[in-house]
């Protein structure tokens, strides 16, 4: 991914979507684009008209901390979208971001045993350590019969991003399919501004930016998101529909790995749910490690029923 392309994307949308009124500034009627000028943006930001414009063709290396600041204020960014434009400016700059080398060495998590020990250590909750690729790279007991959808009897890898958009299953195991799309893709958009040099990433997102119209329109949208916390619904094969609350957790022994964790309020039909599926998962009916991803086809089904569920 160029640099420089997404820096003057990235900008010329954040203008685009303002307008006149959202600044402060009088409405003029004889505007040939939406969204301000950049004399306008040049103005708020307290920069020279040259000088930004030379920001949004994407020249953005060596530009300090407070025109950066002066910048996400004019454009009224959010704390993802600054830490994403600051990101784009370090890459320019040739300065690794959040921590994390340029090459990263390939590493499978799922071979620490500490980290795995960890995993297995959670069994009321999903546990699943995800890398920048949306690739799930290992999980809990739980974690894998939550996502037999998603690691189903393939060869590769599971990923999360894939199933997204070209794995049609994904439109029953996601009830709120499109928010969930631009979640992905979001956060795809974020891990892009902070390592440009990411070949893995770069592939993916070029696999399915020929593979599926939605990605690709909106990936053009530039916009970027970081996961956190929050609450997603689920609709699963085996248990039903399930809300959940999230957590995202770095792994600082590994940058750019996450853990997450998804959990039911507890007493809730959710929490019950999800402790039945807890249940099938310990008869080993979803066996699946990482290193079966890598070496051949992957075990486990979809199961019509759940120990204990039988003729309900």
């Amino acid at each position: 991914m160029d640099n420089r392309s997404e820096v003057r994307e990235f900008l010329t949308t954040r203008r685009a979507r303002l307008t006149p009124e959202q600044v402060g500034l009088p409405p003029t009627r004889s505007r040939r684009v939406p969204g301000l000028r950049r004399s306008e943006v040049a103005s708020l930001a307290g920069l020279s008209v040259e000088y930004y414009a030379r920001l949004e063709r994407g020249q953005i290396a060596g530009a300090s901390s407070t025109v950066l600041e002066a910048l996400a204020r004019a454009l009224q960014l959010d704390e993802t979208e600054r830490a994403h434009l600051f990101d784009l400016a370090r890459a320019a700059d040739g300065i690794p971001t959040s921590g994390r080398p340029w090459r990263r060495t390939a590493t499978k998590a799922g071979a620490r045993l500490s980290l795995r020990w960890a995993l297995e250590a959670i069994t009321d909750a999903v546990a699943f350590v995800r890398d920048p690729q949306q690739n799930l790279l290992t999980t809990n007991a739980l974690g894998r019969a939550f996502y037999s959808p998603v690691i189903g009897d393939g060869g590769r890898l599971p990923n999360l991003a894939r199933f997204q958009f070209l794995d049609p299953a994904s439109r029953d195991f996601y009830p709120d399919w499109d928010r969930f799309a631009e979640m992905c893709v979001g956060v795809m958009r974020t891990e892009a501004g902070r390592d440009p040099h990411d070949r893995g990433l770069q592939d993916l997102v070029g696999e399915l930016s020929t593979q599926s119209e939605v990605f690709r329109q909106l990936w053009a949208d530039h916009n970027v998101r970081t996961h956190g916390a929050g609450t997603k619904r689920f609709n699963h094969p085996i248990v039903g529909e399930l809300t959940l609350a999230y957590e995202e957790l770095a792994i600082t022994a590994e940058p750019g790995l996450v853990l997450l964790v998804y959990t039911a309020e507890p007493g809730s039909p959710s929490a019950e749910r999800l402790r039945l599926l807890a249940s099938w998962a310990a008869t080993g009916a979803a066996a699946w490690s990482p290193d079966e991803a890598s070496a051949g086809p992957l075990r486990g089904g979809t199961p019509s029923t759940v120990p204990g569920t039988e003729g309900t």
